[in-house]
């Protein structure tokens, strides 16, 4: 090839459409130490102002998908349906949407990642149950998708590695946020599992990624648009983050929310996700079912507890202790608890996600750094969410934390958090917008 990096960069600086071979070049010699950060940063930003057409996005994608290793899932019997969210505050939807699909016949294979800044980590939920191995090797990891019908743990060094190394050098330089640098570090990773569909969970909103919704739904159509063509069905939504989803914010206490919500006491919000995604992974398995009856196999699979037998087998055949499920005293708990009172009487206006987030950083629930240890009893219990009437002194949510310096930095951080206002407030609608091959249309039901 006759360019160089230099060439490269300007190119792409002038808005002009790079060739495979040069994107190839930028990934290969940047994974091999061949070209230095810097260079690779002026190309990071000039992607950042300049965008990707469709195509470079597919290569870029597809090079840094050839960067590393894939997990062949061929030989795991059935429908494999993978899942991915952007994340969020609250968000623990994987551990009950995948063993509700596993119980109703889809398999569910899933890699995920720990928490930094605002939002919670998979994994640091995971790791919150005593003994649970969130690393395994492919073998490992084909040997508990076929026997449990769910499969959740982190990525390894040889999955991506270019993403890996790509994805520190944005974090450093503020490209973090362009959707085709977004979009092709989430979906190289999910098309290195071998996974038969992809279904997307987009959030937007306060304590969203992309906070506003036109970006999201940018950033879903983009990824749906990647998994489509490599013939994979690939849907997404659009849900809301405006406000913490659910009422735990924390690593045990998400833990304890989701095998309540799998004995059938979970929160509406949190359900609506659910049976949302879980609708969607049925039609990516290549299911025609309606909304309503796939709502109705959830809840069948609830009420009879399959679904929680499905999560029990998962967290056994990963090292994990699968009394936790029904004995919270297992859990990590945090000592100190305390109540948070409504300031004032009137209603619940709005819970800022990314302040909830912040604080919940804070109580040790969360990292700032990678390094970071974990609190995995921190967090908060909500009592009240957006549209509920309060009264001047009643608990809004109960704060659980060992760390008594930092409480008053977590009570001035909830206060700017949560709005109370005289006049009534409707429930948010959770999910805005559905996102499929035909393009995007409000969420029908």
């Amino acid at each position: 090839m006759a360019n160089g990096m230099y060439e490269i960069i300007s190119k792409k600086r002038d808005g002009l459409e790079l060739g495979r071979e040069e994107i190839a070049f930028v990934i290969d010699g940047y994974v091999k130490g061949d070209i230095p950060d810097y260079q690779v940063a002026a190309w990071l930003m000039a992607i950042y102002i300049r965008g990707l057409n469709d195509r470079e996005l597919a290569d870029l994608t597809g090079i840094m998908l050839d960067s590393g290793d894939r997990i062949a899932l061929d030989a795991v019997p059935g429908k494999k349906i993978d899942k991915h969210s952007t994340g969020g505050v609250g968000d623990k939807i994987s551990f009950i949407v995948a063993p509700l699909v596993a119980a109703c016949g889809v398999r569910v294979p899933m890699l995920s990642g720990r928490g930094l800044g605002h939002t919670g980590g998979t994994l640091d939920k995971l790791e919150a149950i005593p003994g649970m191995n969130v690393f395994l090797q492919p073998e490992q990891f084909r040997r508990v998708l076929a026997g449990t019908g769910m499969v959740i743990c982190g990525q390894t060094d040889n999955i991506v590695p270019a993403d890996k190394k790509i994805y520190a050098l944005r974090d450093a330089t503020a490209t973090v946020s362009s959707i085709p640098l977004i979009a092709s570090s989430i979906m190289s990773k999910k098309l290195a599992l071998g996974s038969d569909g992809i279904v997307l969970d987009v959030k937007t909103g306060s304590g969203a990624f992309m906070r506003e919704e036109a970006d999201s739904i940018r950033l879903c159509r983009t990824m749906v648009a990647i998994g489509e063509k490599t013939g994979r069905p690939c849907l997404g939504i659009i849900s809301n983050m405006d406000q913490p989803l659910g009422r735990a914010v924390g690593n045990s206490l998400e833990m304890i929310e989701s095998f309540e919500a799998l004995k059938g006491r979970g929160p509406a919000d949190v359900m609506e996700v659910t049976y949302a995604l879980g609708w969607c992974m049925l039609r990516a398995a290549g299911e025609d079912i309606s909304y309503t009856a796939a709502e109705t196999k959830f809840t069948e699979a609830i009420a009879s507890g399959r679904a929680l037998e499905v999560l029990r087998r998962f967290i056994a055949a990963q090292g994990g202790d699968p009394r936790a499920c029904d004995d919270y005293s297992l859990l990590p708990a945090s000592r100190h608890q305390e109540e948070f009172a409504s300031p004032a009487s009137g209603h619940v206006e709005r819970i800022d996600s990314f302040e909830v987030g912040m604080a919940a950083i804070d109580t040790g629930a969360g990292r700032r750094r990678k390094e970071d240890a974990v609190a995995h009893g921190a967090g908060f219990i909500f009592h009240a969410n957006v549209g509920d009437a309060v009264k001047k002194g009643q608990p809004l949510l109960t704060i659980h934390s060992d760390r008594p310096d930092a409480l008053p930095a977590v009570r001035e951080r909830l206060l700017a958090a949560i709005g109370i206002g005289a006049r009534t407030v409707a429930k948010p609608k959770m999910i805005l917008h559905l996102v499929d091959r035909n393009g995007v249309i409000p969420w029908p039901h």
